[in-house]
């Protein structure tokens, strides 16, 4: 996962599970609470509803595999929009005679690989549990799965400009303007904001620019929930797990002790508000050493006016204001400060945000 995206198309899909790249997966083999819960996964939809139980408030549709070949043209190849370690993502669509009472809808269609690895199929159950009971403009909309024999399957809502990675790096597509950059920023940060403030928290636990899918109106949604995790309940200040993100983004008070809180989503967010500023990646192999980690390199510069307009992103051409700029530059210092107790809430952040906003012209390019 991480900075690997598929190239070459505005409509490019990540699928980040476990997929090894520049920006590796950030795991513990220490034993921690997480692995003392059950291991006993759904073998079929009848114990996928089961487990589902009375937080299940969205209407989830659970496809055969037949349907989904049906869907995708038998997962034929130009269908495929991005790919990673969970398998790979096909573009779909329901047709009104698929199931009795559905409308035509355009999908994407994410393929479990088939190892059938433990943690893989754990990640797959956590994403229909948390999207089948979750539901905000700001979250991307599971339409269904398929848990038939070894196939475990996601069905999404199409989104059809791809990843906020895809069109940020694109080495193709026309440089994300200055305020397109704020937008995406506060959606996420609303989607990010309604988690933490759920009646039962919840931590996104993998933001980053590949877990932020967009549509034609560059409008933002979180995906891959595969990582999330309930958040603290009562007097606990945190829930202690496995650790798990990627490189560049996770909180370093996270990696260092397994302790998750909503500060460790704020951390991650304040890494993707410095690759909106400086078009840089969270993690970048290629760069001298001093620059290689975005957060290590930019956070010092981040409150020194002159300096943060001397590594704004050279592809905006000097088109953005000042102003908007230095205010964006303070919020994510302060989403990056080393004392979590120190960072702002998410519902603050979207405040900050929301006067940032400008009106934005889309610009017109082809979807497929």
């Amino acid at each position: 996962m991480g900075n690997c995206w598929f190239r070459g198309s505005p409509s490019s899909y990540r699928v980040s599970s476990n997929a090894k790249s520049e920006c590796q997966k950030v795991e513990n083999p220490l034993v921690k609470e997480e692995e003392k819960e059950g291991s006993k996964l759904p073998s079929n939809p009848e114990e996928v509803e089961d487990l589902r139980g009375t937080t299940a408030t969205n209407l989830l549709i659970a496809f055969t595999f037949d349907e989904l070949k049906a869907i995708t043209g038998n997962f034929r190849q130009d269908y495929v929009l991005g790919g990673g370690g969970f398998g790979s993502v096909f573009k779909g669509f329901v047709t009104q005679d698929l199931k009795e009472g559905l409308q035509p809808l355009q999908v994407a269609v994410k393929v479990h690989d088939g190892d059938n690895s433990f943690q893989g199929h754990r990640e797959w159950l956590t994403e229909v549990i948390f999207l089948g009971q979750l539901s905000h403009p700001n979250l991307v909309k599971l339409v269904g799965y398929c848990c038939e024999d070894e196939h475990r399957v996601l069905i999404y809502e199409f989104m059809a400009r791809g990843s906020v990675e895809s069109n940020l790096f694109s080495r193709v597509l026309l440089p994300l303007p200055w305020s397109i950059r704020m937008k995406i920023a506060f959606g996420a940060a609303k989607g990010l904001a309604f988690l933490h403030e759920a009646e039962k928290p919840v931590i996104f636990r993998d933001f980053k620019t590949s877990n932020i899918l967009l549509d034609q109106d560059y409008n933002a949604k979180l995906s891959d929930f595969g990582l999330a995790k309930d958040g603290p309940v009562g007097d606990k200040s945190h829930v202690s797990t496995r650790i798990m993100g990627t490189y560049g983004y996770a909180a370093p008070e996270y990696i260092m002790t397994g302790h998750l809180t909503a500060m460790s989503d704020v951390y991650s967010f304040g890494v993707v508000l410095l690759e909106f500023l400086t078009g840089r990646k969270s993690l970048d192999k290629s760069r001298p050493v001093r620059e290689q980690t975005l957060a290590d390199w930019a956070a010092p510069l981040l409150s020194q006016k002159k300096k943060v307009l001397s590594i704004i992103d050279p592809r905006l051409g000097g088109d953005y204001p000042e102003k908007a700029v230095q205010k964006t530059a303070m919020l994510a210092y302060h989403c990056l400060d080393r004392n979590p107790k120190a960072r702002p809430l998410m519902r603050d952040i979207v405040e900050s945000l929301e006067p940032l906003q400008e009106a934005v012209e889309v610009p017109i390019s082809s979807i497929s």
